[in-house]
């Protein structure tokens, strides 16, 4: 693995932890890093993983496949070393039963079995990171993976992460119905049942899109990471305001509607914004498969 000229800092206008380092890592090479507290040992280490993208320079010859093993969980988890890897394991598809079994393989493997019900926060340094490992490749594919392969595990992350958010608009747009009258500005009526029809799919629209934008927005597209949150806020504002996006023609259906009283279901919409987020979700999942 080579790096020139690597720098990283937090932020676009945050301090350079790092800069201007040149290394060379020769493979199957057992390397040590020294350093006193605040040079930046941790953010090295992330940069070779491939977990955070260097804000200046290159690094080329990384594997597709890293493992890294953090210092500590934070604390605020409550869950312990089998709930952990267990929940890994259905994030990316796994079964209860198949993710609880294999992260009590991986565990005994790395001779923590008897830890596997203490709550991370008080697990030793050393058995914490043993648990880490059980969650990293080749570990990671058989406990926190239900397919081999960066593409499928970041369509789950993608379908995991729209499902959730589809789910809370649903419940926000019943909210709604369930407070709301169903009349016009000028107090004439409106068909509930159609409200209902309509406001469900406007919100899914939205969901779709948002999840494009999301998906556009993050990890592996960015090349530098501070430039995703600026990314989100942009393609947020386009899908709200550009003509013909499918969230806007949703909403905007769902005004029309309150003032005239006729509520057209925006299946149109819906299919558009279903299109986009598949074809975005597919370019992102390519991008991934090839950068790992």
């Amino acid at each position: 693995m080579d790096l020139r000229g690597v720098g990283h800092r937090y932020g676009l206008r945050g301090a350079w932890v790092l800069r201007g380092v040149d290394l060379t890592l020769p493979a199957g090479t057992l390397v040590r890093v020294e350093g006193a507290n605040g040079t930046g040992k941790s953010t090295l280490l992330r940069l070779l993983a491939g977990i955070d993208a260097p804000s200046e320079g290159r690094i080329t010859g990384r594997r597709t496949r890293t493992a890294y093993v953090p210092e500590r969980f934070p604390a605020a988890l409550p869950l312990t070393a089998t709930g952990y890897l267990v929940h890994h394991g259905r994030i990316h598809g796994l079964r209860s039963a198949e993710a609880k079994r294999r992260a009590g393989e991986w565990l005994t493997r790395f001779g923590a079995a008897e830890h596997a019900r203490t709550p991370l926060a008080e697990l030793f340094k050393g058995t914490s990171q043993k648990v880490a490992v059980a969650q990293e490749p080749p570990a990671a594919r058989a406990v926190a993976s239900a397919a081999a392969g960066p593409r499928r595990v970041h369509l789950a992350a993608l379908l995991t992460a729209a499902g959730c958010t589809a789910a809370l608009a649903v419940v926000t747009t019943v909210v709604v119905l369930l407070i709301s009258e169903p009349v016009t500005e000028d107090g004439g009526a409106v068909s509930r049942p159609a409200a209902a029809l309509a406001g469900l799919l406007a919100v899914l629209c939205c969901v779709l899109v948002g999840a494009a934008v999301g998906a556009l927005s993050t990890r592996p597209v960015p090349l530098r990471r501070g430039w995703s949150v600026a990314a989100a806020v942009l393609g947020s504002l386009l899908a709200l305001v550009t003509a013909g996006s499918p969230a806007r023609v949703a909403v905007t259906a769902l005004v029309t509607g309150a003032r005239t009283g006729t509520v057209p279901p925006p299946v149109l919409p819906l299919l558009g914004a279903a299109a986009l987020a598949a074809a975005a979700a597919f370019l992102v999942c390519r991008i991934a498969a090839r950068r790992g």
